[in-house]
């Protein structure tokens, strides 16, 4: 089991470090699946364990000053709010209409985000509900606000609901809305994950979930150290080949869900 653990750990740490999302929506499986663990024990250790992964990518993004803080803050708060919710949404609904629908949203912002891959970027972009000024700093409209805190607060519901972070929104989220350069949005995304994360652990604990500590330690372990061998490839990639591996991945993931609700 400990071994599992951390190379379950790894592939997460990995895609988190690589593309700054996607790892918790691999964890949950990974930890039913390979482990054996119950789903709701699994949406725990998942969000505890993202969480703390994300934590030290965050830190060395932020020394390199691939930080957002004023988006990221804004974004996190927001999705902090969600999260409870998500946790109480979950026990009213159907999961499988919920994820079959989101796998939907995912393929759409997957293919805009491999098109605007392709396309060179001016110094000043204007984002599909944001925009900037000359020197690259976002401009906080209302109608820029408003949308922000929209989707932070439906990536906090999400959250609560499949103990995932929400990189995988939080980035396509940041680089279409905003125009943020990707790797900004990768170390944006880990902060907002971090502050989602211990949100939704929260609310499950006020729930009456149970979490293993051992189980989730090794798992940060092996976490930590994909963390830091994803950033290391992500920085031998450009800006344009990060996004459509990121895409990769996202439709990669879309397609597992699908296939998965479809056959249960």
């Amino acid at each position: 089991m400990v071994g599992l653990s951390i190379i379950f750990g790894i592939l997460v740490g990995l895609a988190l470090g690589l593309t700054g999302g996607g790892g918790a929506i691999f964890a949950v499986p990974l930890l039913i699946y390979g482990q054996g663990v119950s789903p709701q024990e699994a949406v725990m250790t998942s969000l505890a364990a993202v969480g703390s992964i994300s934590f030290f990518g965050f830190l060395t993004h932020w020394q390199r000053g691939q930080v957002d803080l004023k988006t990221g803050t804004l974004f996190a708060f927001s999705g902090m709010a969600g999260a409870p919710l998500g946790t109480w949404i979950a026990r009213q609904i159907s999961e499988t209409v919920l994820l079959l629908s989101f796998a939907s949203l995912m393929v759409i912002v997957a293919i805009r985000l491999w098109r605007q891959a392709g396309q060179a970027r001016e110094e000043c972009v204007t984002g599909l509900g944001c925009r900037r000024d000359p020197v690259g700093e976002l401009v906080l409209t209302p109608r820029c606000t408003g949308l922000l805190i929209l989707v932070g607060l439906g990536t906090g519901v999400l959250s609560g609901l499949f103990g995932v972070g929400g990189g995988f929104i939080i980035v396509p989220t940041l680089v279409l809305l905003t125009s943020m350069p990707i790797h900004r949005a990768v170390g944006t995304s880990l902060m907002v994950i971090v502050l989602v994360s211990l949100s939704g652990v929260t609310s499950q604990l006020i729930s009456g979930r149970d979490i293993s500590l051992i189980d989730t330690a090794w798992f940060v372990c092996g976490g930590i150290a994909g963390m830091y061998g994803g950033q290391l490839l992500g920085r031998r990639l450009s800006g344009p080949v990060l996004q459509k591996v990121f895409v990769i991945a996202m439709l990669g993931v879309a397609v597992f869900m699908i296939i998965r609700n479809l056959n249960s």
